[in-house]
């Protein structure tokens, strides 16, 4: 293969991508079109050799890097070179599955190589285990090729199950298949379906979601329920619980990274708290706040469900205050209680240091 040539003749091959449509090509080489796609369009270089021409890197990186995951494999084409918007590579004969279907019987032998063939996906890396009959062919000798794998990587979400391939079988050939799977493979057989169905439900929910509109004014006016910050005092305690929660999160985490008791952490955190409330109550008297029994959320320091981040404990109710007859006792996994005031800030030390003979501080 004269590379010279090569070279001249990609410069003077323009491909185009369009939206939902195949390539547009601009051809003013000797060389012969084979077909185009959504990606590139392919020339024939010589009799077993061609070069595929495509619009934009990415789709010819990512098409390249594929074939290269299955080179020490007979599922691809081989590959001979690449530039930045072309990849030279075997031409691939035979008939494609697509047209095979149209006069010949889709039998259990050749079920199973469509099933070796997503194997083969799977042990090579790709991310989308699926592709379309019209891109796999059959070989004289009956094994498979397949073209056009750009899209089976660099995928974020892909079906869990082969969809494209068993929606381009077409109904009958789709029903023959999934029962070749089920004598064959029928664990496999079962995960299929279970996929199936599941997207047969999702999408009868999406059709009775789309066609209802909401009714955007009730929302608006119940939204309102919702807003905290007109109401200066409520903001106040709401933005108190944010901050303390922030706090207790950051330095849990910071605590246990150097190893630290779970217990003692909590410990440090309630005690630090006690004082930054202690002095924010004497430089604002309980008059000058007029916040009554509302200065803190209900639940606000140890909420229910909160869970400790290394025991999974549950605390509940605010900090600090244990519930008579609650589960874990002295261990202290779970709290309840809602220490505002004062009476229940006595009545919680009393009961921590009731029977052990220590002074109140």
């Amino acid at each position: 293969m004269d590379i010279q040539n090569l070279e001249q003749w990609m410069n003077n091959i323009k491909v185009t991508n369009l939206v939902n449509a195949d390539v547009e090509v601009v051809n003013n080489t000797p060389l012969v079109m084979m077909g185009k796609g959504r990606q590139g369009a392919v020339f024939q270089i010589s009799n077993d050799i061609c070069v595929k021409v495509f619009g934009n890197t990415e789709d010819c990186d990512r098409e390249y890097y594929a074939l290269s995951l299955g080179q020490e494999t007979s599922l691809f084409p081989k590959l001979y070179g690449k530039g930045p918007l072309y990849i030279v590579m075997e031409i691939i004969s035979g008939v494609d599955l697509r047209e095979y279907l149209q006069s010949q019987p889709l039998t259990q032998a050749l079920s199973a190589k469509l099933i070796e063939m997503l194997i083969t996906f799977k042990e090579i890396g790709y991310e989308r285990i699926d592709h379309h009959k019209r891109q796999i062919y059959l070989q004289p000798d009956g094994s498979l090729k397949v073209i056009d794998v750009a899209r089976t990587i660099w995928r974020d979400r892909v079906y869990p199950y082969p969809r494209k391939l068993l929606t381009s079988l077409g109904e009958e050939n789709k029903a023959i298949f999934m029962a070749h799977v089920q004598e064959m493979a029928p664990e496999l057989y079962m995960e299929w379906l279970h996929y199936i169905r599941m997207e047969e439900i999702s999408r009868q929910i999406t059709e009775l979601l789309l066609p209802q509109e909401p009714d955007k004014n009730k929302i608006k006016n119940l939204s309102n329920s919702l807003l905290t910050t007109a109401d200066e005092k409520n903001y106040v305690v709401l933005l108190q619980g944010l901050v303390h929660k922030v706090f207790k999160e950051e330095w849990i985490k910071t605590m246990l990274a150097r190893g630290t008791d779970p217990e003692k952490v909590m410990e440090k955190i309630d005690k630090h708290w006690d004082k930054l409330e202690q002095s924010f109550e004497a430089r604002h008297p309980q008059d000058e706040r007029n916040y009554n029994e509302n200065r803190r959320f209900k639940g606000d320091r140890r909420s229910s469900g909160d869970r400790d981040y290394r025991g999974g404990k549950h605390y509940e109710g605010d900090r600090g205050r244990r519930s008579k007859g609650a589960k874990g006792g002295k261990g202290g996994k779970y709290y309840s209680g809602n220490r505002n005031d004062d009476r229940d800030r006595r009545d919680d030390r009393r009961d921590k240091y009731k029977g052990k003979g220590k002074k109140r501080h």
